[in-house]
């Protein structure tokens, strides 16, 4: 197992191939690196090439997408613990080619059951701060142990590899440990987010011990060792689940939780379960799309936008043109708004076949003025419910039988509540419900009583896993991004560039991308992406353009070529790098 590193260097070398040549249209892209890789009997995509090595040698050694799915996801939390990590959750979209059906499990995190609607809020209607040995920490809902979530991501992947693996848990999961174990070079982005939260990080001995060595931020090049992550995976890999949420490790989650004033009881970890849900379908063009239901609200609202724009011509519109990001923003300012209807269905009731209707769609659509931007003022959730009838990773993997698995994993916000326990970061996914009516989360989204904190409720989530069949029913694609809310609109100018302006797959996933969420009332755009002209017209139309500092999106994506081979695209905006057998 020590030798793996050496080994993942290998398997780079090997499955490192250029990008193919991107078409002749006028669109901008991010800047050309090593991203994309062809094989026809596997490929792995993720946001860090040592995760996409570690499921690529479990495919080489006779597992299926499913087994190389999780040691990627296993292996992610150990390089990735600013963004994801076995404290945390997710969605899965896994397709088993020999049955003809997609499984969508949802292993999201859920609120303690001592959690109450106003937990957060003071008597004077303000959020409440998290102290820490007697010191302010930050916002509870973001910061701390009262910012934690039921964790279910180490259920959800043992859930998957139980009922749809074939080889070992321990051998899946051995990557992994040998990261953990051996350490890997930091990357700049990882020192750099630990930069930026070194001062949360601080507050608690663990994560300083871990991330802080030598109670400094290590630099691009260090080599980062988790011993006690290492420690809790071989618990896991020996024992499975029960280790984690009845064991030793359910005990020191316990134990932090009571030292710090956190929720999560025994019960909260012995009662989790994976939820298999059925999943959404929608068609646009030829194609049939298929993601997560709610309480992801990534699927609905992705088919939604469709479904907006599916009665215009949007591949005879220039890419990003006046046109095209107005008609866009103005499908996604419609759809955020109606993000607010959405939360558990197991406590509110939510109107997805309505928001799915094409018929409600088209409603929508005759409100977009093609002239002028509509104020967010006036725009508010629609009459859904009169239509219905009777710093988050992503991967994506396919294996040579043709199954393939598109899953999105998040701690939440980067370095989630900023505890580390077990070695193992913890969420901070509480954020993600409606701490206040109408008062933004940590991401801008303005949230309403359907997401609302309920005991043992799962709070609503952007995750949005998809999968795309052509005519003929056969898989074409694998994709879904993190990025708090731009998951949605990331995957969804994937999907607009893969089948309205026929981009192919490097191409789809690298240019240039816009971002409208309703609330604020701006369109916000990536450094670049749009020409000064453009700018211009779009201000002078109502709308206000912004280029904020976060990022959007890192898509991890996979598509079938016309040859039969899969092709695997990493995106430029991040870390990873795709890996073909």
């Amino acid at each position: 197992m020590r030798l793996f590193p050496v080994l993942l260097l290998f398997f780079s070398l090997l499955s490192c191939t250029a990008p193919g040549p991107l078409s002749n249209s006028s669109t901008q892209l991010l800047e050309s690196s090593h991203k994309s890789t062809e094989s026809s009997r596997g490929v792995v995509a993720s946001a860090h090439p040592l995760a996409s090595a570690a499921g690529l040698q479990i495919l080489q050694e006779g597992g299926n997408a499913i087994d190389a799915a999780v040691a990627t996801s296993f292996a992610i939390s150990v390089l990735r613990p600013q963004s994801t990590g076995i404290g945390g959750g997710g969605f899965a979209l896994l397709y088993k080619k020999m049955e003809g059906k997609v499984h969508a499990l949802d292993f999201r995190e859920r609120a303690p059951l001592k959690a109450s609607e106003n937990m957060y809020v003071n008597k004077d209607g303000s959020i409440k701060n998290f102290s820490y040995k007697k010191q302010v920490v930050g916002p509870a809902p973001n910061d701390g142990h009262l910012a934690v979530g039921v964790p279910g991501l180490v259920a959800g992947l043992v859930h998957m590899h139980k009922n749809h693996g074939s080889l070992a848990l321990s051998k899946v999961m051995e990557p992994a440990i040998a990261l953990a174990e051996n350490g890997f070079e930091v990357y700049p982005s990882l020192s750099k987010s630990i930069q930026e939260k070194e001062n949360l990080l601080r507050n608690f001995a663990q994560s300083r011990k871990i991330f802080l060595p030598h109670d400094k931020v290590p630099l691009p090049g260090q080599i980062l060792v988790q011993s006690e992550l290492a420690h809790t995976l071989r618990l896991i890999a020996s024992q499975g689940q029960d280790i984690f949420y009845r064991g030793a490790i359910a005990d020191s989650l316990v134990q932090e939780m009571k030292k710090g004033g956190g929720l999560i009881s025994y019960k909260d970890l012995s009662s989790y379960k994976v939820i298999e849900h059925e999943p959404i379908e929608g068609t646009y063009r030829s194609y049939k799309l298929v993601g997560m239901p709610p309480p992801s609200s990534g699927g609905t609202l992705i088919f939604e936008i469709l479904n907006m724009l599916s009665s215009d011509d949007m591949g005879t519109l220039k890419h990003n043109s006046v046109s095209y990001v107005h008609l866009l923003s103005e499908a996604m300012r419609r759809a955020f708004a109606d993000r607010t209807l959405l939360g558990d269905p197991k406590f509110v009731k939510v109107p997805t076949k309505g928001l799915l209707s094409k018929d409600y769609a088209l409603q929508l659509r005759h409100g977009i003025d093609l002239q002028k931007a509509s104020p967010s003022s006036t725009i508010s959730a629609g009459k859904a419910f009169a239509y219905e009838s009777p710093s988050t990773t992503h991967l994506s993997v396919v294996d040579q039988w043709g199954n393939a698995v598109s899953t999105t994993q998040t701690i939440n916000d980067t370095f989630g509540s900023g505890v580390t326990v077990a070695g193992m970061v913890l969420n901070n996914e509480m954020d993600d419900f409606s701490s206040k009516p109408g008062v933004p989360n940590v991401y801008g989204l303005v949230g309403t009583f359907a997401n609302a904190i309920a005991p043992g409720k799962t709070m609503l989530s952007s995750m949005s896993p998809t999968l795309i069949f052509n005519s003929d029913n056969e898989l074409q694609y694998v994709l879904g991004s993190p990025g708090g809310p731009r998951i949605i609109t990331a995957t969804l100018q994937t999907i607009l560039n893969l089948i309205d302006f026929k981009f192919p797959l490097d191409e789809a996933v690298q240019s240039y991308r816009i971002h409208h969420q309703w609330l604020p009332d701006q369109i916000s755009m990536e450094a670049n992406a749009l020409p000064e002209d453009v700018i211009k017209e779009l201000e002078k139309m109502g709308h206000t353009v912004k280029v904020p500092s976060w990022y959007f999106g890192d898509v991890q994506a996979i598509g079938r070529l016309q040859n039969g081979n899969w092709i695997g695209v990493s995106d430029r905006r991040s870390d990873g790098q795709a890996k073909a057998w």
